[in-house]
């Protein structure tokens, strides 16, 4: 009998998984990435006058510390820490949470590839075969 690979967990609800594919799906035929983070949009008035807009799935995200704000090149933004980025990574092994060929992008900015191993798994792999023949 085969032993099941046992998923791995993704810290990641519903709604976080959609604000992820869709601040990092390519628009305008630009790719978006995770080095970029998630661009909040500012208050411009009132008592929070240029502090960050935090939306519920960036906040929920900041509470069990997979991102963490800081001010960017243009305005607040939100970037992933190592154990969101570990999350990202579990998400884009996952072909049924996010498609391999449209964030194709994002598994090269972490150095995945199309079966969820790594770059220099490959590498390793390519070299074993060269070696066998």
């Amino acid at each position: 009998m085969t032993k099941r690979n046992t998923p791995v967990p993704i810290p990641f609800d519903a709604r976080e998984r959609d604000l992820i594919r869709r601040e990092f799906g390519i628009h305008f035929s630009q790719p978006s990435y995770l080095a970029d983070g998630i661009l909040l949009r500012t208050w411009r008035a009132g008592p929070e006058k240029d502090k960050p807009k935090i939306p519920p799935a960036v906040r929920s995200m900041l509470a069990r510390g997979l991102v963490e704000i800081r001010p960017g090149t243009y305005g607040w933004r939100a970037f992933f820490t190592e154990a969101g980025i570990a999350g990202v990574k579990a998400l884009l092994a996952d072909g049924r949470r996010m498609d391999a060929k449209t964030y194709a992008h994002l598994r090269e900015e972490l150095g995945l590839t199309a079966s969820g191993a790594t770059a220099a798994d490959d590498q390793a792999d390519l070299a074993h075969n060269e070696r066998e023949t």
